[in-house]
């Protein structure tokens, strides 16, 4: 599978999604499930799309605010971004020993991450990326060194 090869340790969101991709591309690789790496909690709009959403002022509201507002009855932007800023020093600190570590995380969780840590700095859209993509980055003190885009 596509990155089976020398990574020492794998640490995931525990959504489903997550865990599903981790067999795709680990095979037999148990991983290290670390539930502050999961999603935002979207609320009401869990689920949803676009079009389920559209017309609906609370939506209109939050695309309106470059979404910086809380989704109904879901987690505050900001605090989701803290938790898994959070988790990733917690995850380098508990396996520093590894030379390796592959994090099997949600979009937001990345755009996070990498938002707070990484070189060159971008801010939180800046580290948008499509649906099963991410980063290879090498991490050192804290600072994510952006090699390339998977």
């Amino acid at each position: 599978k596509l990155l089976s090869g020398g990574v020492v340790r794998i640490c995931c969101s525990p959504m489903k999604r997550a865990v599903e991709t981790v067999y795709y591309l680990f095979d037999e690789k148990s991983p290290t499930i670390l539930t502050d790496l999961r999603e935002m909690d979207f609320g009401n709009f869990e689920g949803k799309n676009y079009a389920e959403l559209n017309g609906d002022p609370r939506y209109q509201e939050w695309i309106d605010s470059g979404g910086t507002v809380c989704f109904p009855n879901g987690e505050e932007p900001e605090a989701f971004q803290k938790r898994s800023c959070n988790a990733f020093i917690e995850t380098v600190v508990q396996f520093k020993a590894y030379d390796s570590i592959a994090m099997i995380v949600h979009g937001g969780t990345i755009m996070s991450i990498l938002s707070q840590f990484a070189v060159p700095h971008r801010d939180y859209y800046g580290w948008m990326c499509d649906n099963g993509h991410g980063w290879l980055c090498e991490c050192t003190n804290l600072t994510i060194h952006i090699q390339e885009k998977l």
